[in-house]
């Protein structure tokens, strides 16, 4: 199990703009997260390249529209953890 950290502006800057039945699965997909950020349980899921290389992407698509939650995994730590960067349309 891993632990979780959100950036600080998840909350006042991200969550906001997001339609509320998206809001409401937040919680879900960090669950989902802190079991296997890699599996994801079969959800949609792949490193990221460029500028945001060292990250992962969980790609959500919501009533036709693509949302992407980026976190990176820290697995060298202990504990465990994961740094969830961003949660918004892609």
């Amino acid at each position: 199990m891993y632990k979780l950290a959100l950036h600080q502006d998840i909350q006042s800057e991200d969550l906001v703009l997001l339609p509320e039945e998206l809001q409401k699965k937040f919680i879900q997909y960090q669950k989902v997260l802190k079991v296997d950020p890699y599996r994801t349980k079969g959800m949609s899921s792949h490193d990221l390249r460029g500028n945001l290389k060292n990250y992962r992407a969980l790609e959500i698509d919501f009533e036709g529209t693509s949302y992407r939650l980026v976190y990176r995994v820290y697995d060298s730590s202990s504990p465990r953890y994961i740094n969830i960067i961003s949660f918004g349309e892609h």
